[in-house]
């Protein structure tokens, strides 16, 4: 396992982290096995495990909690707070009110006293960056975070959130957690340059689009029983993955081009679309998140494999550096692109 230092914060994470999105009514509900995946990654060098307090409504932390009692120390534990937690006004968002109150429920449910990496799982437009990054920069001197970090935040709102910190002397963002994947570069365009500008670190997150790089969905067929498109119907997460929707189908055809380019490599596709994330000079983490312990195994595969200079352009051939195939692969729609913030009458 590869070890990299995270943006200008001397912390020197994995180069694969594991994702707890999995863990909870979301994926896999058995505690056991889930304590198991964390047993493996650890053992396998993973020295950081992200989750988030939206996941499974809170269980997901509740299960990473219990998965690290008597080795909390050992890991660089990351969390995320924003997405709605309740149906209450303020269970949500990136307000100070509601940030001070999710935090204490992380800790809880985390059974720690202190949280590495705290990040703001999405921009808030309700809410001045002022206010967040205020926030957040109390808690650090309370000991309760010891770094803050955004996620999908967009070039500009990075780099508004650096200026901000420098003109109102607060602590800034030490990391982005964007969407990346072999079929979804649109990062590559802006917010890679803009986090490596700020000296950022960079965890990327679904690098298997969602799943539709595993192979367990074929086009022109049901999605399984069980998968995410299935599970998530009707929302973001089981859309992105449908395969009857004109993206996805347009989607399936350049992964039949690069199941080709895999295939002369010597690399299963996923290995590859895994390794090509690690590829870029700005990612510091691929975070993977397993269901089972053989995904996780398969997926940590990846580990050893560097592209080599002809894979990576037969790669950009037919996905070009900075194209985004499917607007929903972004992870977030500015509410300023809704239908009454654009329309005139």
């Amino acid at each position: 396992m590869e070890y990299r230092v995270l943006g200008r914060t001397g912390l020197k994470i994995s180069s694969y982290t594991l994702g707890t999105g999995n863990f909870g009514e979301w994926g896999n509900t058995n505690v056991e096995e889930c304590i198991r995946i964390v047993d493996a990654a650890l053992e396998k060098g993973v020295n950081i495990i992200d989750t988030a307090d939206v996941y499974s409504a809170g269980r997901s932390e509740e299960i990473v909690g219990k998965a690290l009692k008597g080795r909390r120390d050992q890991i660089v534990l990351a969390t995320k707070v924003g997405n709605p937690m309740g149906k209450g006004l303020h269970e949500r968002g990136n307000s100070r009110l509601w940030i001070k109150r999710a935090v204490e429920n992380s800790l809880r449910r985390l059974g720690t006293d202190y949280i590495d990496l705290y990040q703001i799982h999405r921009p808030d437009p309700d809410t001045d960056l002022e206010e967040t990054l205020d926030v957040l920069t109390d808690l650090v001197r309370e000991g309760k975070i010891r770094y803050f970090g955004s996620s999908t935040f967009q070039a500009w709102q990075i780099t508004e959130a650096q200026w901000i910190s420098d003109r109102r002397n607060l602590l800034r963002f030490s990391s982005e957690q964007p969407p990346y994947s072999i079929i979804n570069r649109g990062i590559e365009l802006d917010v890679l340059e803009a986090a490596r500008k700020y000296e950022q670190g960079i965890l990327v997150w679904s690098p298997m689009s969602g799943g539709l790089l595993s192979g367990r969905y074929t086009q022109g067929q049901k999605a399984p029983e069980g998968s995410r498109a299935e599970k998530f119907k009707g929302n973001m997460l089981g859309k992105v993955v449908d395969p009857t929707r004109e993206e996805n189908q347009i989607k399936f055809e350049l992964i039949k081009q690069l199941q080709l380019i895999a295939n002369d490599a010597g690399l299963a596709l996923n290995h590859m679309a895994m390794a090509f994330t690690q590829a870029h000079s700005a990612v510091t983490s691929t975070i993977i998140g397993p269901r089972t312990l053989e995904q996780l195994h398969d997926s940590l595969h990846a580990s050893t494999i560097k592209l080599t200079a002809d894979t990576l352009d037969a790669i950009d051939a037919v996905v070009p550096p900075g194209k985004t195939i499917d607007d929903l692969e972004r992870g977030w729609i500015p509410n300023w692109l809704a239908a009454d913030k654009r329309r005139r009458i």
